[in-house]
């Protein structure tokens, strides 16, 4: 009978399907790849299925889920003018929070609250997406509130105030940079001399080592880089792109790379022995990462007409391409990674329209031989992209844009996608959206 059972579940393993958490920023290994399988090719007639949907407050900050669990930041203004105004900070009074859902239901399970004042540019909310490592959640708050809690009861385990400890105002932009976890280890921007960023134990919070100084510390995620069999630590700060040694904090090499205004956003994309960054400004290079691992050497530089120039969302590099969203034009550009050259654009997966629409923002994320994108119009799409062209198979509206940007509405918080399901926030309501086939 045994063996009878054994070889009716061997029939059936060609039909089990895979199914992932989405624990922290841009997917479990931050590629923006989602590898799931069971998930819709199209958009059904009758749209996708909403779940359940829930109340919460504002913020940029995408979702997090694992474990069964939903964790999503906001901020609850109490007092204070939220203007939107990119060159002045607000002063705002209210409560910064990680809610903490259960992700079939929607049911709260348990919620993290401080009173945190404001004083950044576009003060909606939280920016870093939670990250989730096995029994512990890492939150980073706008003004550099950092807290390491229990993923079951959100007990506090440890935190520290960056800004505080090290004699750095947040950036006026607020803290954007979404924690990393390594090992043991946890990277993340903390500013101060010295202290553009800082390792810390995961388990206690004590500091490990810290590195690097700049004018600003810009809002660059630190950024795993393996090449040939060794791992280097990306950090893009105002100033320079450099590589670490994760271990020690020890900077392997540095290259100048300024965008305007500070505005480091969007993380190097790497494949094979190339590294792509790019910010506003027409700040574009592809570098060649040199055998040692000890250099790069710029390959091209992108001009007003070539290559792309990502903010908002990180683009795509898929070795021959680069696919993703302009932040001076707002199209969604494709562009040869050979020389930057573009093979066309189009404004309908970010501002939805077909014209020009500053920091219009896409965020793309590869699924099997297609990508799925979430725009800041609150719409998920379908498409496929090549160098010839993009061919969209379908969109559904999932959340009304509710930010204000330039005189028009936006969803600016990237999707989190795990159990074959849709979670995606604006600043009034988070939505979980079936993915089923």
């Amino acid at each position: 009978m045994i063996r009878l059972i054994a070889l009716f579940l061997l029939t059936l393993s060609p039909l089990v399907v895979r199914a992932d958490d989405w624990p922290q920023w841009m997917g479990p290994k931050r590629d923006s790849v989602y590898r799931e399988t069971g998930i819709v090719k199209s958009i059904p007639a009758g749209g996708l299925k909403v779940l359940w949907r829930k109340p919460i407050g504002g913020g940029y900050a995408g979702p997090a889920v694992a474990q069964g669990r939903v964790f999503v930041t906001d901020y609850q203004i109490k007092s204070g003018t939220n203007t939107s105004n990119p060159g002045a900070r607000d002063e705002l009074a209210g409560t910064e929070r990680l809610v903490v859902l259960d992700a079939k239901s929607g049911a709260t399970l348990w919620i993290y609250a401080y009173q945190r004042p404001y004083k950044v540019s576009y003060g909606t909310g939280p920016r870093a997406t939670p990250t989730v490592d096995g029994d512990r959640v890492y939150v980073l708050g706008a003004e550099g509130d950092l807290a390491c809690l229990s993923v079951a009861d959100g007990k506090l385990l440890w935190k520290k105030q960056l800004a505080e400890e090290y004699k750095s105002a947040a950036p006026i932009w607020g803290h954007t940079a979404h924690p990393l976890v390594r090992k043991d280890l946890l990277y993340v921007l903390a500013g101060g001399q010295g202290s553009v960023v800082v390792a810390l134990d995961k388990l206690t919070g004590a500091e490990r080592w810290r590195a690097l100084s700049a004018s600003e510390i810009g809002y660059c995620p630190p950024t795993l880089m393996e090449h040939r069999g060794r791992e280097q630590l990306l950090i893009w700060h105002a100033d320079e792109l450099n590589g670490l040694e994760p271990e020690t904090g020890k900077v392997l090499w540095a290259t100048p790379l300024k965008p305007r205004y500070g505005m480091s956003i969007a993380a190097p994309r790497v494949h094979g022995d190339r590294l792509y960054a790019s910010g506003i400004g027409e700040t574009g290079v592809m570098f060649e990462v040199l055998p040692d691992a000890k250099g790069v050497k710029k390959l091209w530089a992108g001009n007003i007409k070539s290559a792309l120039y990502s903010a908002n969302a990180t683009p795509i590099f898929d070795g021959t391409m680069l696919f993703g969203a302009d932040c001076g034009s707002g199209a969604f550009i494709a562009a040869k990674a050979s020389d930057g050259t573009r093979t066309w654009e189009t404004f309908q997966p970010t501002a939805g329209g077909t014209r020009r629409a500053s920091h219009g923002t896409a965020f793309v994320i590869q699924h099997e031989d297609r990508y799925l994108l979430f725009s800041e119009t609150g719409d998920f799409i379908i498409a496929k992209l090549s160098a010839e062209k993009y061919e969209e198979i379908g969109r559904a509206h999932i959340v009304d844009a509710t930010s204000d940007c330039f005189g028009r509405k936006v969803v600016w918080s990237h999707p989190a996608l795990a159990g074959r399901c849709l979670f995606a926030r604006n600043d009034n309501e988070i939505v979980c959206v079936s993915l089923a086939e």
